[in-house]
């Protein structure tokens, strides 16, 4: 038996007027999931337990089988696992996004204009980061180049209790009420505020503007951790996994979890990434895994930016490069169970995570059933459906068929 996993991040939504009442799911064209929906299983799953931020590092955990409550202990320390930085005890990573901020006349306040910095290149971050590091790194701060807007900066022996706000969830307001605040705001607010001159005097930022383009004008810190301890994949289900993402976090939760990261050419965590690679890649995987997970970051990157035309055509690629490929190249396979589900709702009316359940589906070669159901979010008004309350059970239902 083999077993794929298929995450389509922020995939889930709330109706829209713009779309009369519905949803982007409930519009986008994908008879490759309403075909699976209708010949297996559909249920509705809580990834985010109460208490915790709904954010994809809290959902994807729980979606492997591991119990957030019990394991999470940051986002930044999964991505750093990703790219290689190994953290002591006393080290707490930090996610360092390159931000856009639109100052007043007079720099006395400013905007989050945008999380991502225009989805800066991953090539141009680089040489930011680098300029950051020379400039703002000592003994113990350090910052790492990850992928586009997405980075690490290091703080050995640092100090992790501070309140701290992801970027995404405050585009178009003002940042002074989300700066960090606690016993490391201090470190934390000058970093952030020396970044800016630096940045805006960088090469890269000037000959962004003169495109046309944002500018990377400063960096946010949030999500900060230290270094987690899990159990592998193997040692919870007997299971040889793989896992497929753009994503530091998603690879990094991989590399803990003992899977063996599949880097796919043209993967870049947005609208235009690689589809159907990963579908190739994943796939081809399991001629020595047993089990495969693979993660779309598309849906969630349009919800942040309040596209309804990008989400919907990403569930539409998802469907046919991604799900269309799999099912094509899972012919050669006997029997396998395919699981697809949204880890968190990214709604387009708030532009961020939110906590509600989400629907998926689980789909058994060896057991076609014949329900006339189509996949989208009305699924959890449905009786006769599966619920599950603690989104790390899941795992355990999909590959041993218990709650």
């Amino acid at each position: 038996m083999k077993y794929i996993v298929i995450v389509t991040d922020g995939m889930a939504d709330r109706p829209l007027k713009e779309l009369g009442g519905k949803t982007p799911l409930m519009v986008a064209f994908k008879p490759n999931m309403d075909m699976l929906a209708s010949q297996g299983v559909v249920g509705i799953v809580r990834t985010i337990p109460e208490g915790l931020y709904p954010g994809s590092d809290v959902a994807n955990l729980g979606i492997l089988g591991y119990d957030p409550g019990k394991y999470y202990t940051g986002r930044a320390p999964l991505e750093a696992a990703s790219i290689g930085v190994n953290l002591s005890e006393d080290d707490v990573a930090y996610r360092c996004n390159l931000v856009t901020l639109q100052f007043n006349k007079d720099r006395t306040k400013a905007i989050m204009e945008d999380y991502s910095a225009g989805h800066i290149t991953t090539e141009e971050a680089r040489e930011l980061i680098k300029i950051l590091n020379e400039s703002l790194s000592n003994e113990f701060i350090s910052f790492y180049p990850g992928v586009s807007y997405r980075h690490l900066m290091i703080w050995r022996k640092g100090i992790a209790d501070c309140e701290c706000t992801p970027p995404h969830d405050i585009t178009g307001k003002e940042i002074t009420d989300y700066l960090p605040s606690g016993r490391a705001d201090e470190t934390l607010r000058s970093l952030m505020l020396r970044s800016v001159a630096l940045l805006e005097a960088a090469p890269v930022n000037k000959a962004r503007l003169q495109s046309g383009k944002k500018p990377a004008n400063s960096i946010w810190l949030w999500g900060q951790g230290k270094k987690p301890s899990i159990p592998t994949f193997v040692e919870k289900y007997g299971l040889r996994g793989s896992i497929i993402s753009a994503v530091d976090l998603t690879k990094g939760i991989g590399i803990y979890a003992g899977l063996d990261v599949i880097n796919v050419p043209g993967a870049t965590g947005y609208i235009d990434t690689n589809y159907t690679g990963k579908a190739e890649y994943g796939i081809n995987s399991l001629k020595d895994h047993d089990f495969v997970y693979i993660h779309i970051e598309a849906p969630d990157e349009a919800s942040h930016e309040g596209s309804v035309e990008k989400k919907i055509k990403a569930i539409e690629d998802i469907d046919a490069l991604v799900i269309g490929t799999a099912l094509r190249m899972l012919k050669s396979f006997d029997d396998y169970r395919i699981l697809i589900l949204p880890d968190h709702a990214t709604p387009i009316s708030v532009r961020t995570h939110t906590e509600e359940p989400v629907p998926f589906i689980l789909y058994d070669s060896r057991k076609k059933t014949g329900n006339k159901i189509v996949f989208d979010e009305s699924i959890a008004e449905l009786k006769e459906i599966v619920r599950i309350d603690e989104g790390f059970k899941l795992m355990d239902y999909f590959i041993k068929e218990v709650i």
